[in-house]
Formats: C-alpha cells, sequence, structure tokens
C-alpha cells in the first residue's frame, strides 16, 4: 500500500520547508521506502485525515496514520526491520532522543532569531496572519523585531556549533562513515534555513557546512532537488 507523507509548504508548493518533515524525508529514503508527498498550509493542518494532528508531519501507510517525527522514526524501524536501520540498536535510539532534545531547545531556537521573518514571508498570504498573530504572541514582540539583530547573531550560533563542529571533523556523519536519523534530525532544521530563507550564515569552509552538503547529496540529491532559497 502507498505511503503518504503530508508536508508543511508555503505558497509554492514544490518546496517543503518544515524541519520536522524533513526528516522523515529523508528517513523515508534511509528505509528505501517509496512515498508520496501530500502538502498543506498552517490552517490547512487541522483538516487533514478528519482532524487526526495539529502538526505535520503525518505518515499514512496503509490504514496506520503516524504524527510527529520521532514516533514516525520509530514506527518506520518497527514496521521495517529488513530495511536500513535508522538508529543502529538501541543505543542509537536513545543518542537520537538526545540529538533531538538538543535540536528543538538549542538549535531551532537560534535559527529563529535569523529566520521567522523570512519565513512569514515564503508563506501563502492565508497563512501570514495565522503565523504572525500565534509567533508574535508567543514571542511577545514582532518578528520584525525579533530578528533586527540577526546579523550580530551569527557569530554566537557559528560558537555553539562547536561541539558538533568537532565532530565533523574527524567523522563524516553523525553516525559515524554513514548517516543515520541523528543525522536527518540536524539536517532538517539546516534545510529549514536553506529553504526558507536566502540569509546565510555558515562558511564555506565549515566542516557543518560540508557535512550539510554531504546529507543533501544523499539519497540521489534529496535534499538538494528543492533548491535554495533565492
Amino acid at each position: 500500500m502507498a505511503i503518504t507523507l503530508y508536508e508543511l509548504v508555503g505558497r509554492d508548493a514544490s518546496r517543503p520547508f518544515s524541519p520536522h518533515c524533513w526528516k522523515v524525508r529523508l528517513a523515508l529514503r534511509h528505509k528505501g521506502l517509496d512515498f508520496q508527498s501530500a502538502t498543506a498550509g498552517f490552517t490547512e493542518i487541522p483538516a487533514l485525515e478528519n482532524g487526526a494532528s495539529k502538526i505535520v508531519p503525518i505518515l499514512k501507510d496503509g490504514e496506520t496514520l503516524v504524527a510527529d517525527s520521532f514516533a514516525i522514526a520509530d514506527y518506520l524501524e518497527t514496521a521495517y526491520p529488513d530495511r536500513p536501520s535508522l538508529f543502529g540498536g538501541e543505543g542509537g535510539r536513545a543518542l537520537s532522543r538526545f540529538v533531538e532534545s538538543w535540536s528543538q531547545r538549542t538549535l531551532h531556537p537560534a535559527l529563529a532569531r535569523l529566520l521567522v521573518l523570512d519565513i512569514h514571508d515564503c508563506l501563502a498570504e492565508s497563512d501570514q496572519a495565522y503565523f504572525r498573530q500565534s509567533r508574535e504572541k508567543a514571542l511577545g514582540t514582532s518578528l520584525e523585531a525579533f530578528v533586527a539583530d540577526r546579523e550580530a547573531r551569527v557569530e554566537p550560533f557559528l560558537k555553539s556549533l562547536e561541539p558538533l563542529r568537532a565532530l565533523l571533523a574527524r567523522q563524516a556523519f553523525l553516525g559515524g562513515e554513514n548517516p543515520l536519523f541523528a543525522d536527518h534530525i540536524v539536517f532538517g532544521a539546516f534545510q529549514w534555513a536553506r529553504v526558507s530563507s536566502s540569509f546565510r550564515f555558515l562558511p564555506a569552509e565549515d566542516p557543518v557546512a560540508a557535512w550539510f552538503e554531504r546529507c543533501l547529496q544523499l539519497y540521489e540529491g534529496e535534499g538538494a532537488k528543492v533548491p535554495a532559497a533565492a
């Protein structure tokens, strides 16, 4: 039976940008599974699959529905044990939980300080009002004010990547010689930035940038198929 991945898009339905959806997209490719993409804007999500989830990604595999990117990875690992492992064992699953926690509590908030206005601007008009109202309420300020000093925030952000940089300076992927779901998690964050914003902050010579380029080319260039924001 066909697998459907529900993904978040803006004005251009060919450009999924959610970091969480990208984690799952690469996880499916890692497993060698074919899938079809079904896209939605922010305000369309509540109607998907009769209101099955308030968030995307949502994976539909036959009659099974799974929401939340890590829950989907767990499902894929269990449902398709004969395919390449996303975790490389239970230790890898636990370490991926740590990477997920770090990504959502450190990496995503830092990137939001650089990107949030650009994300708003790439949305369909019907979603922009929702996004602005909900984010400004959560942030306690306007989107414009929130990113006003983003140039000054680049250097501290790059310094915060030093543990990641040190690891990637001596191995190709977080998973070692080959990528695991931990790589897909961190890739999703940087792909979020690449697809939704033309603001470039990673120096080309940075080991993190080299790793990201390797990830873009994984699985027949799955990540690179969506062009960077211009």
